[in-house]
């Protein structure tokens, strides 16, 4: 059975604008999509009529069925072909859309919801689940040109494999063009090979562009030959790596980055990058993780 598209909903209008992007996504992946909404008591001040694990206590259930019942009317007014459930999860939100990323083919969530993180730049949630869920991961916001390419971040790692390939389907799915850009500066260079190598500051920028090249060729050329009808703009571009990106995802309809590139530390989770993206890009992001 192909995994549904996973969507938290929570009642802001962030989550109502995840589950029309979820909506979207699998009506174009031809599968289902559940509408989770994760509901935890407070830690202290339970609710009057009830112990706090109840949800059917003082009028809550009300309340979650009718931000499910909003979110399930916007699901079927995008698309209205999917079949979808909804779903309501005593839980703290982040374990409850971690657990369910385990048998989803996405999780999508909103970048702002309506709990104590609401005020900040991008929720908590969103964070979390771009670095532990385990598929990959859509935070909706900005503003998507319709009509522009999804981007692709590359960075060439094996870590990044899997997010060029959720790349090109995204891209093929949407009828969109797909926009590859691999950016690249001297920080790209490696100074010595091993510690018995002397240190070499002086940087070759030809030879490092043609690696560079080299490298976004390599890493996009299987992949081309796999999604013909894809049409993919390959671009090298020498800059800081964070702005020149979130500057190109002002055109596009969906930004598409590794949880964790070349240049990141082991062990960390979500790198530097991808962090970026999330809070400052244009358009929604897709984080994908690599093999674990």
């Amino acid at each position: 059975m192909a995994k549904p598209v996973v969507v938290g909903v929570d009642g802001s209008q962030s989550s109502l604008d995840a589950v029309e992007t979820a909506a979207s996504e699998a009506a174009l992946s031809g599968v289902g999509l559940r509408l989770v909404h994760a509901f935890g008591w407070p830690s202290i001040h339970p609710p009057p009529g009830g112990p706090p694990w109840d949800p059917a206590g003082a009028g809550v259930r009300e309340l979650l069925d009718s931000t499910l019942a909003e979110a399930g009317q916007r699901a079927r007014e995008i698309a209205p072909q999917v079949d979808f459930t909804r779903e309501a999860t005593v839980g703290e939100p982040l374990m409850v859309l971690e657990i369910a990323s385990r048998t989803a083919s996405l999780v999508v969530v909103g970048s702002r919801g309506l709990g104590a993180f609401g005020s900040l730049l991008l929720g908590s949630t969103a964070v979390h689940l771009a670095a532990h869920g385990r598929c990959p991961v859509l935070v909706v916001r900005g503003r998507p040109n319709p009509t522009g390419p999804v981007l692709l971040a590359v960075d060439g790692s094996p870590a990044g494999e899997r997010a060029v390939e959720f790349a090109f389907a995204e891209a093929s799915m949407r009828g969109a063009d797909l926009l590859a850009l691999h950016v690249w500066n001297t920080w790209s260079e490696r100074a010595y090979e091993g510690p018995g190598d002397p240190l070499n500051m002086v940087v070759d920028i030809d030879r490092l562009r043609e690696e560079e090249q080299r490298l976004l060729d390599d890493t996009l050329s299987p992949w081309q030959t796999r999604y013909p009808q894809v049409t993919v703009e390959r671009r090298l571009v020498r800059s800081r790596i964070r702005p020149a990106l979130i500057e190109a995802s002002h055109d596009a309809q969906l930004v598409v980055a590794g949880a964790r590139g070349r240049g990141g530390f082991t062990g960390l989770r979500l790198g530097s990058v991808s962090q970026a993206l999330l809070h400052h890009a244009h358009c929604p992001v897709a984080v994908v993780r690599g093999k674990e």
